[in-house]
């Protein structure tokens, strides 16, 4: 999944989440966290997405022409938060038609970390607009019919990926009477499902260690339309070695958009940071041509220095893989999971400056707020809505100290749904005393064992755990251990941090610096699986941080099943 969007947001065929010219807010000197920069960089609108091509035809409308049948044409709409209906695309108008299969396609940005409800409306066209676009206000046609739908649930999980809806008047359902139907068919374009696989090496690289060899790691960015860089993707670090040769990288076309002209940046990473300035068909002559291309120190007074050392692309393929779409809607499912933290640190729930602290107006504290914006995309994946919700750091009702505890207070860890979790936490804060340390270990291995059971008995389950907390940890290194086990399983961890607390470990754990974590005993993460991200970062009126975190949960997804040749069901 990826890309970018630019452009205006007037209305007319905009897709969803379509971005506004303007400068970035980033500062890659001094933002580390790579969770970060997917947040600024969607607060820059330029949000990763897969292209939705929507094929529309409807059945039995209702006629609302005296003396000849209707003329329909479907307009499709977003609803946005404040209820207000933004549209994204037209069709033709059909001439006297009932049962209309129209022929213009409706593209739509499909878009995993947030909840897109469509609304469609049918309108009664005047002949005059036959065959040629309907640019004009719609208040002068005839209001036919409308439906809405949520996007990701109703229509991009199903096999077929077709929805039929029945329609209604513009005043809602008319009981018995029969408005007619709309059947809705989404198809992945093309461009989606191609990927670029790079293996990249270098040679004569500098040495700047004093006692051993450097340790080198590569940064691909790409640029957006204001002409700032954020990160798209990395290779794993190489110790001591001054002509690394690094595991295939994957680059989807979404992500870098349309890179064949637009350049990339290939940062290479030892002590100071080298640079190559590449756009993708120029990496493709580069393997082409088996030459290799100069990294550039560059300088702050605007001079570049030429260094030794060369990049080379040693392979370079474009294949068509299966996408996040083909697997979900073949039955693969994200199972969310949540650990909340109970730790005294947060303050006494019933003090209005604690972080556990419940507003009677209803407004949600941080925790309430990631449960919930993690809670109510990920649900749409998981046919029984049945989340396993637990506790750490905190006194149960019988007083054991407990660093896994089932939230609901019962034997058992499932809860019904984002608003059983939401239930079950408000619940907790009556029963449970907050106490401490901070250990995430637990909870860590609990959620790996469910994933391992899924794993043995062939469920397509991928499942991703929501951490959130307050402090410091004081099991870093069991973590570590924890996390490196669970690289092998279809698990993803997102850890959200709340209040003010210096989070310097979290970035350790989500290896931002190009190192895999590394156990206690040495072995070396398969993958990396953590994101974080802190609730500070979250600005009123933008996407929040945490929407920031889900946006790389496909891709993790993706890691995990094509490192180990799982197809989807009915490929």
């Amino acid at each position: 999944m990826g890309g970018c969007l630019s452009g205006d947001l007037k209305g007319g065929k905009q897709a969803i989440g379509g971005g506004v010219h303007g400068r970035s807010t980033m500062n890659n000197d001094t933002v580390h966290n790579e969770a970060i920069h997917h947040f600024y960089r969607v607060r820059g609108h330029f949000p990763l997405f897969t292209q939705i091509e929507l094929s529309l035809s409807a059945s039995n409308l209702r006629d609302l022409d005296i003396t000849s049948k209707s003329d329909p044409m479907a307009v499709l709409y977003i609803k946005k938060m404040d209820g207000k209906l933004e549209e994204l695309g037209r069709t033709e108008v059909i001439l006297n038609s009932l049962n209309p299969a129209w022929i213009d396609k409706i593209h739509v940005a499909y878009q995993f970390e947030i909840v897109q409800n469509l609304v469609f409306h049918v309108y009664d066209v005047d002949t005059k607009y036959h065959n040629i676009p309907v640019k004009n206000d719609l208040s002068d046609c005839l209001f036919l019919t409308f439906e809405f739908f949520t996007f990701s649930w109703q229509i991009v999980t199903k096999i077929n990926r077709t929805l039929t809806l029945n329609l209604h008047g513009k005043n809602g359902p008319g009981g018995s009477r029969n408005f007619g139907a709309l059947t809705v068919h989404a198809e992945e374009t093309f461009l989606s499902r191609m990927t670029v696989e790079m293996k990249l090496c270098c040679s004569q690289l500098d040495n700047v260690d004093m006692f051993s060899k450097s340790d080198p790691f590569l940064r691909i960015s790409r640029q957006t339309e204001d002409g700032n860089h954020v990160p798209i993707c990395k290779t794993e670090v190489i110790n001591n070695n001054l002509n690394p040769v690094w595991r295939p990288l994957y680059l989807s076309m979404q992500h870098v958009c349309c890179l064949v002209r637009k350049s990339l940046t290939l940062d290479c990473f030892i002590y100071l940071i080298s640079q190559l300035h590449k756009s993708v068909s120029e990496l493709e002559k580069l393997h082409k041509d088996r030459s290799g291309a100069n990294l550039i120190f560059p300088s702050h007074r605007g001079q570049e220095k030429v260094l030794k050392g060369q990049l080379f692309v040693d392979q370079f393929i474009e294949k068509e893989h299966f996408s996040f779409l083909d697997y979900i809607s073949s039955g693969s499912e994200l199972n969310f999971m949540v650990a909340i933290d109970f730790t005294a640190s947060n303050g006494t729930p019933q003090n209005q400056d604690s972080l556990h602290y419940i507003d009677p107006s209803g407004r949600l504290n941080s925790y309430q707020q990631a449960i919930m914006e993690v809670g109510e995309v990920i649900q749409f994946y998981d046919s029984d809505r049945r989340f396993p919700a637990w506790g750490f750091g905190g006194r149960t009702y019988d007083g054991t100290l407990s660093h896994c505890f089932n939230l609901n207070g019962t034997n058992a860890y499932e809860v019904e749904g984002v608003q059983g979790i939401m239930a079950a936490y408000a619940n907790a804060l009556h029963t449970v005393t907050l106490a401490g340390p901070t250990l995430f270990g637990p909870v860590i291995n609990t959620a790996a064992q469910l994933a391992s059971q899924a794993t043995s008995n062939d469920i397509t389950k991928y499942f991703v755990l929501l951490i959130i907390t307050d402090g410091v940890l004081t099991d870093i290194q069991e973590t570590m251990d924890a996390l490196v086990r669970a690289s092998d399983l279809p698990l993803s961890i997102l850890i959200v941090g709340v209040g003010n607390a210096d989070f310097k470990q979290m970035d350790v754990l989500d290896a931002d610096d190009g190192r895999r974590l590394e156990s206690s005993t040495g072995r070396v993460a398969t993958r990396d699986i953590v994101q974080f991200v802190p609730m500070r970062e979250v600005h009123s009126g933008q996407i929040s941080a945490v929407q920031a975190l889900l946006e790389e949960l496909p891709d993790q997804f993706l890691a995990y099943n094509r490192s180990r040749n799982i197809k989807p069901l009915h490929s």
